[in-house]
């Protein structure tokens, strides 16, 4: 691993944008329970219900800040676990809404998603890491649900989505909740030292990275049929899907190959050579075919399977995960190729995303850096920003709540 370090000015941005991002997301918190969807203004968006992937992003961000030393973060914390152990957990069917109306209690949405029970994971591992009495209660609840009703053996991945009595599957198969399970198992696994989550995230890993993308020349298919067949054509009609977009999601692969390099990093001597030669081809494959490719500075959102752009418009996330991937292989390899790329695409965020004046970042841009808001109305949450500005300030691990615990160590 490099020793090579930011300058004393980098951090200090990291550190201001970090700051700057949790001080916005605070808005988010809703008085009905959770965290709610803020619009470009950093407002809570009226009419729209609670979602369970937002308050459990945004419990995890504040946890994260608690554990870097933000004592008033502890508030916010509290506030998402009384969400997910009340307003957005079934309490009659077990696991968790997808979302709720936070004035009258009423589920809106009828299912269980892989998805929003990954990221409950993800949540309920960070508040146990940070503390929270009610976190390890929340988190074996997690794990249990996670372990019974998602993950299945045989396929060494899990499924995306029940109804909400758990009695019909639905037969779409895909590949994003895995991501964000091999991104929960991950944290589990540093945090609590159960080997059966790295294991898992490692299967996981190997199926979709070393198996679906390699055998597409990491264009990775993202969506399967219930035996596991890919589906090329899935959404080619509705290509801008905020959460199921046809064709080859950019801002994925640069995820798969960051959670590639801290499970390489966890397994430490049983690392598998894949997991580093797999990281770099994502990785590749997403900075060629996705940056800069029609005209423009930026990513765009999606390309099809012969690497045209089809979605032009530019995702926050998508840049913050790319400017995340290139810091974890600098510091994993010492690439400096891979520096360049830190500070390359850092300084197209903060020239096109950071919004100084509504606070955030533009969550989505047009194909020429202007404003938009086609696929993603509004800014959310600062999960993916919020992420990427703390990476560079923490030692190496398989996780943010593990790295920020072992600095603390």
């Amino acid at each position: 691993m490099t020793e090579v370090q930011l300058t004393a000015a980098e951090i200090a941005r990291f550190e201001e944008e970090s700051a700057r991002l949790l001080a916005f997301a605070r808005g988010s918190r809703h008085e009905g329970g959770g965290f709610g969807w803020l619009d470009e203004h950093g407002l809570l968006t009226p009419g729209r219900p609670v979602e369970t992937w937002i308050t459990c992003r945004m419990t995890h961000v504040f946890g994260l800040a608690q554990l870097r030393g933000d004592a008033s973060a502890a508030a916010y914390v509290d506030h998402g676990v009384a969400a997910l152990t009340g307003l957005l957990h079934d309490a009659e069917h077990g696991g968790w809404h997808s979302a709720v109306s936070p004035e009258t209690g009423e589920v809106v949405s009828t299912v269980k998603e892989g998805y929003a029970h990954a990221f409950v994971v993800l949540a309920a591992t960070t508040a146990y890491a940070a503390g929270h009495p009610g976190g390890e209660a929340l988190l074996e609840d997690a794990l249990s649900v996670m372990e019974e009703r998602f993950w299945r053996e045989e396929d060494g991945l899990i499924l995306d989505v029940w109804s909400a009595d758990w009695t019909s599957l639905d037969g779409y198969r895909g590949v994003n909740a895995n991501m964000h399970a091999v991104e929960a198992f991950l944290a589990v696994a540093e945090v609590t030292g159960r080997r059966v989550w790295l294991d898992r995230a490692l299967r996981i890993l190997e199926r979709v990275v070393h198996g679906f993308a390699r055998e597409h020349d990491w264009r990775l298919p993202e969506h399967f049929s219930s035996s596991w067949t890919v589906e090329l054509d899935y959404n080619i009609d509705d290509p801008g899907h905020p959460f199921r977009p046809y064709g080859v999601t950019i801002g994925h692969l640069f995820e798969w190959a960051r959670l590639a390099l801290h499970a390489r990093t966890m397994l430490g001597p049983e690392a598998p050579p894949w997991l580093l030669e797999d990281a770099r081809s994502m990785f590749a494959a997403a900075a060629s075919r996705g940056w800069a490719v029609d005209g423009a500075d930026g990513f765009v959102y999606t390309t099809d399977f012969a690497d045209e752009p089809v979605v032009r418009e530019r995702m926050h996330w998508v840049a913050a995960e790319a400017v995340a991937a290139a810091w974890t292989l600098f510091r994993d390899t010492g690439s400096a190729d891979a520096l360049a790329d830190v500070r390359r695409w850092w300084a197209c965020c903060e020239e096109h995303l950071v919004d100084r004046e509504g606070g955030s970042w533009h969550h989505e841009l047009d194909a020429r850096n202007r404003p938009s808001a086609t696929v993603w109305p509004g800014k959310p949450d600062v999960y993916h920003a919020y992420q990427m500005a703390i990476l560079p300030l923490l030692p190496s691990g398989g996780s943010f709540a593990g790295a920020v615990l072992k600095g603390l160590a």
